[in-house]
């Protein structure tokens, strides 16, 4: 059974109308205004292919091209979907440009011009394709790999569109009725493709960021927007593996918020709430953007520095003397705001655990002493193999006594 391209476009039609409503219902769901972009782009494409169809065999030619104009604000309205949802303000003229474009090109034209006026056209939406496509690889967040089916639809929806206008070059004996059919049954064809492929990049793209929203909401703490304790570790160990290729130093500080539980017996949980909040404010504003922090704990943060231990007890410092001096009050009742604090060094290449641990050490050092202090270990600690093998060495002078003893006895 042979299709001719009316029944192509019908399906065409159809297909892009079911497309168009699906993508409104998602986007009303998920509250992505992207997809009512694509929705309403969708729903714009399938009228203007529509009224091609119809309206042809009633209105004057030049009427029902000048019509199809809407169908370049159909592509003009893909392009900017593709803005919106990276972030883009849309671009209100070029959503309306090709379809003026278009006009202009069937209102001046004259009727021996006709393939002119379909290469314009072509050359129109292979325009807006590029322009979809150049937008979707401008989104740097996700690896090539992963963004080249995004690309590859809009780019090959418009290299066919432009195939005839480079084979008009080279075969210009082309131009006959059973040609041009041809190449309305392969647009037809192509436009089905280009409906269906375009949504499954859509819902790629959707679905992406909706798993990149759960991972990054599940490595911050809702409270601060800090990082938690997974999200720390994890940003820390990215960290570490960086500078120890770059053989830097890391410091880590960890903070513990002074007489926190009298403050919530005091003041009530509320207001505990606001004294970490404040504390985090403080602490992002006293490091280096390059520095990470997170709270690992109910009062407790933490932070690693890509620096040496000098370095990091003047940003400690600057901490402790930002938050004592905060001047935080609850119904007119000052609040003792003071944090204790403990610094930990290690060489490149040291294990989070390790450095954590012993800052925790030098944080207890610190707490003994009367708190609101900054204190660091006395000593580089060792990294875990370095802990291992130095266990091992102190074992082995044991280990030969041992023998000997045993065999003495067997002799």
């Amino acid at each position: 059974m042979s299709l001719d391209s009316s029944t192509l476009f019908l399906v065409a039609t159809l297909i892009c109308t079911l497309l168009g409503g699906m993508l409104l219902h998602f986007g009303r769901q998920e509250k992505i205004p992207a997809l009512y972009w694509w929705g309403c782009a969708y729903l714009i494409g399938a009228a203007s292919v529509a009224q091609w169809q119809i309206l042809g065999a009633f209105l004057p030619e030049n009427v029902v091209l000048s019509l199809a104009g809407v169908g370049f604000i159909a592509c003009g309205m893909m392009w900017n979907a593709a803005r919106v949802f990276h972030g883009h303000k849309p671009n209100w003229p070029g959503l309306v440009l090709g379809a003026i474009a278009w006009v202009a090109a069937v209102v001046s034209l004259p009727p021996e011009l006709s393939w002119l006026r379909m290469n314009i056209g072509a050359g129109l939406v292979a325009i807006y394709a590029g322009l979809t496509a150049s937008e979707l690889f401008a989104e740097r967040r996700k690896s090539m790999t992963r963004r080249w089916p995004a690309m590859l639809v809009p780019l090959l929806h418009g290299g066919v569109l432009m195939l005839p206008i480079v084979l008009a070059e080279l075969l210009p004996a082309q131009g006959t009725s059973s040609t041009n059919n041809v190449w309305i049954m392969i647009f037809a064809i192509e436009l089905v493709l280009y409906a269906i492929g375009t949504v499954f990049v859509i819902f790629m793209l959707v679905s992406e960021r909706t798993v990149r929203a759960h991972k990054t909401a599940a490595s911050l703490d809702p409270l601060t927007g800090l990082f938690n304790r997974r999200g720390f570790s994890e940003a820390t160990g990215r960290m570490i593996e960086r500078e120890a290729e770059a053989g830097r130093p890391v410091t880590v500080m960890i903070f513990d918020l002074d007489h926190f539980k009298s403050i919530n017996d005091r003041f009530g949980h509320p207001a505990g709430d606001e004294v970490i909040k404040l504390f985090a404010t403080i602490v992002s504003g006293s490091l280096r953007m390059s520095d990470l922090c997170g709270r690992i704990g109910g009062e407790e943060f933490a932070a690693l520095l890509p620096c040496s231990i000098e370095e990091a007890m003047t940003a400690a410092e600057r901490v402790r003397e930002a938050f004592e001096g905060c001047g935080l009050e609850v119904d007119g009742a000052p609040i003792a705001t003071t944090v204790s604090i403990g610094v930990a060094g290690g060489p490149a290449n040291i294990e989070l655990e390790v450095l954590l641990a012993a800052a925790d050490t030098a944080l207890y050092q610190a707490k003994r002493g009367g708190r609101n202090r900054v204190v660091a270990t006395a000593e580089q600690p060792l990294s875990l193999e370095q802990g291992r093998r130095r266990a091992a060495q102190r074992e082995e002078p044991r280990q030969p006594v041992i023998v000997r003893s045993a065999m003495s006895i067997g002799a």
